[in-house]
């Protein structure tokens, strides 16, 4: 059941840190650390992979229903625009909230480590997140490379394409169009034997992690992530508050269908692997499914809140840490600039670090700046992928609303989020 799941996630994740800090103890030396926390990460790693192995059929499917369903490209249009609007919008408060936090606090100043030398290389290739590279990007050369690679962005594209296409074929495409829902329910059935896996994967991710970094890591940076985290903390307020003024008292309901997501998306530091939970939480809460598989696609890939503060709170830090003032003109500029590179962060590897290394030769700040965050990356990872869900269920809610789609009358939403009746996917 689904509560039962959640209870297994946390348990898991606090067996592992605990199982991790047994390891790094017993096993001080660097390079046999790593030996074994490999070993321990192999069950983690496939699960990412099964998640990997769903995540492209599962976009592509539902996303196309979803259009489909939708029965013009006029309703199309309509949704897609108040998406974007929504996505623009929470990405320029979330940016904003990082660089105000971030001056606030003051993380970077008096920081009491060894500043990396200023040309000491972090080798990420900063050049892939220029304006000409995503735009380029967003179009797949081949659908099957996309889904080969799992090109998120990409898939969207020609899943918007395809859904539309044959939205537009009438009743010629009605056939096509059962055979993709089919697909889509496929899918949904074995993402959900992929996710009774999902307690040990987070148990393997803790332990490995734990095991290499050490639990003293978290001790030297702690100043540095306790104010990232109650930053984030702020962020998750903004968007609870905005989703009490899209679903009223309902508030608690959506906040408790995305519970389990949550977790899972902290606990492996991938927003990928709660994908499909949220999806079907999202239409278990009362988001028809035509909305859900619209939006929530579009949203891992535009709507990575999490990762937006976190663009510009590390970006000052390491301004911080050098010693390199910024004007607020500097800031507002450097603000303008990550809300476009950052839109090219689906598909990205290690997307965030990217990005802010891609702003940092931009403002002369020293690249090697990165180095000083490199080595806790894994955990605020971890804030920013659960930030990322809250933030793109929101946004759904949103859009359904707008839409007067959203259903939240049904006394089904209650026994189903308490897994008392469980419902069918798409009710």
């Amino acid at each position: 059941m689904q509560s039962r799941l959640t209870t297994y996630i946390f348990v898991g994740m606090i067996l592992g840190i605990l199982v991790g800090w047994a390891c790094s103890t017993a096993f001080p030396d660097t390079q046999t650390a790593k030996t074994i926390a490999g070993y321990i990460s192999l069950v983690s790693d496939i699960f990412l992979r099964l998640i990997k192995m769903i995540i492209a059929p599962l976009v592509f499917s539902t996303l196309v229903v979803g259009i489909a369903h939708m029965g013009d490209t006029a309703s199309v249009g309509r949704v897609g625009a108040k998406a974007l609007a929504w996505f623009v919008s929470a990405s320029f408060v979330s940016l904003l909230l990082g660089l105000v936090m971030v001056n606030l606090l003051q993380p970077g100043a008096n920081l009491n480590l060894p500043l990396p030398d200023v040309s000491a290389s972090t080798n990420l290739k900063a050049s892939s997140l220029s304006l000409k590279e995503f735009v380029t990007h967003l179009v797949p050369r081949s659908v099957v490379e996309a889904m080969a690679q799992n090109e998120i962005l990409q898939i969207v594209v020609f899943s918007i394409f395809f859904g539309v296409g044959l939205a537009s074929l009438g009743e010629k495409g009605k056939f096509l169009a059962e055979g993709v829902e089919g697909l889509a329910d496929v899918m949904l059935r074995i993402t959900g034997y992929v996710m009774k896996f999902a307690p040990v994967a987070v148990f393997a991710a803790m332990a490995a992690t734990i095991t290499t970094q050490g639990i003293g890591v978290l001790f030297t940076y702690a100043k540095f992530m306790l104010y990232f985290y109650f930053s984030l903390a702020i962020l998750w307020g903004l968007l609870i508050v905005a989703g009490y003024f899209v679903v009223g008292s309902h508030i608690g309901r959506l906040i408790n269908a995305v519970k389990e997501p949550f977790i899972l998306a902290f606990s492996t530091a991938s927003s990928e692997a709660a994908y499909p939970k949220t999806l079907e939480n999202l239409e278990r809460f009362g988001i028809p499914n035509k909305i859900t598989s619209f939006v929530l696609p579009m949203g891992y890939s535009f709507n990575l809140d999490g990762s937006m503060m976190y663009c510009t709170f590390a970006t000052i830090f390491i301004a911080q840490a050098y010693g390199i003032p910024l004007t607020w003109g500097q800031e507002f500029t450097m603000l303008l600039l990550l809300m476009v590179t950052s839109k090219g962060m689906a598909g990205v590897p290690r997307a965030s670090l990217v990005v802010i290394s891609a702003t940092l030769s931009t403002f002369n700040i020293p690249e090697a700046g990165l180095l000083l965050i490199i080595g806790i990356d894994q955990f605020l990872d971890m804030g920013r992928s659960a930030t990322n869900v809250i933030g793109n269920a929101v946004a759904t809610a949103a859009v359904a609303k707008w839409e007067g789609q959203l259903k939240l009358t049904d006394q089904r939403i209650d026994r189903a989020l308490d897994n008392a009746v469980p419902m069918p996917a798409g009710d």
